[in-house]
């Protein structure tokens, strides 16, 4: 007879007791109960400090005054980068082991997501009615041919193009005469388009420095226009269409973040914009400032950022090799943005920036 062995089942019934549901709770009890220790709630108070008044900082951005050194404007240019302190106070909390500063975490967490999180999914729709582009081409630009090449060979309708100095002006006519018939300049700003334009002027936006706003002088001179605005004809009607390059934003010690002559070219141009009568607006230039600076309310109020409503990501623009913030703008009323990107690098130190628009 053959006899069969029995292993006893007291240890494999122990074990499976251990694993069951009320071993469970219990592990998440005693877990609780650790989590709010009063000890561990006490850890970090500076870091904790930090996370809530970087939470207060971005929610009240508006609410920061600019009496000192401009600071409200220079807080909302770089507003998307405070996000970058959140990893590393989070970094302390872990080293920390503090639940309080992690719990202060979630108010910048937050607010930085209402303010950017649309920002990070892709908006665009295929297909559009019109491609419109824009270019600050540098002034110090040692191959404007090559960038008269690549722009043309971007596809747009209407390609706009700030900071042209007279000597690379006719290399800008000559190397796009041949994608676009018609084109107008006006000062350092200027307009090429696949389609015929009309009722072409200057815009006022009250200038009153030196070229470029810049405090060391240029190799290049260039002179006081720096805005236009002309009628695109289309098959669907006229489109006006506002060419901008606004006065430089500068950081230094003695006056803080400088942009009044920028300021004063936004509140010109905001106030061109409102007396424009046509119902269908492009604007498209380098505004020296993200729209996010309440500096641009004028403008802003009244056209809205094709990158905000169709882009893909934040859609930085410069500087060029590491771009940091959008100040290049394609701002539209009565048109729908479907899509907004910038296209690749050329001589300057701006990306270009495009968008398609559809009536």
């Amino acid at each position: 007879m053959t006899q069969v062995d029995t292993a006893p089942t007291g240890q494999h019934d122990s074990d499976a007791e251990d694993s069951g549901p009320g071993t469970r709770r219990a592990d998440i009890r005693r877990a609780i109960r650790v989590a709010f220790r009063p000890e561990l709630w006490k850890r970090g108070p500076v870091l904790t400090a930090l996370a809530l008044l970087l939470g207060l900082l971005m929610l009240l951005h508006a609410k920061i005054p600019n009496r000192i050194w401009n600071l409200g404007s220079l807080a909302e240019t770089v507003l998307p980068w405070f996000g970058l302190f959140v990893p590393l106070l989070l970094a302390g909390a872990l080293w920390r082991r503090s639940p309080a500063v992690v719990a202060a975490l979630l108010l910048p967490v937050t607010v930085w997501l209402n303010l950017f999180g649309g920002l990070l999914a892709d908006k665009s729709h295929p297909g559009s009615d019109l491609t419109v582009a824009s270019h600050n081409v540098g002034a110090e630009n040692r191959d404007p041919a090559g960038t008269a090449r690549e722009l043309a060979a971007s596809g747009a309708d209407v390609l706009a193009l700030e900071e042209i100095t007279q000597q690379a002006k006719p290399v800008y006519e000559k190397g796009l005469a041949k994608a676009y018939p018609y084109h107008t300049v006006q000062g350092t700003v200027g307009l090429w388009s696949k389609l015929p334009l009309s009722d072409t002027r200057p815009v006022d936006t009250e200038m009153d420095y030196g070229p470029l706003g810049d405090t060391k002088p240029l190799a290049v001179k260039m002179t006081y226009n720096r805005a236009l605005r002309t009628t695109v004809t289309t098959d669907q009607g006229p489109l006006a269409v506002y060419v901008a390059h606004l006065g430089s934003a500068r950081v230094n010690p003695r006056e803080g973040f400088s942009t009044d002559s920028r300021d004063r070219g936004a509140r010109a141009l905001g106030k061109a914009v409102a007396d424009e009568r046509n119902e269908r607006v492009v604007l498209l230039g380098d505004l020296n400032g993200t729209m996010d600076d309440r500096a641009f309310t004028d403008i802003t109020s009244q056209l809205r950022s094709a990158q905000v409503a169709a882009g893909d990501g934040f859609g930085f623009t410069w500087p060029a090799k590491f771009p940091m913030v959008r100040i290049d703008q394609i701002l539209v009323r009565g048109v729908k943005p479907e899509s907004s990107w910038s296209l690749p690098p050329t001589g300057s130190d701006h990306l270009p920036v495009a968008a398609g628009i559809s009536w």
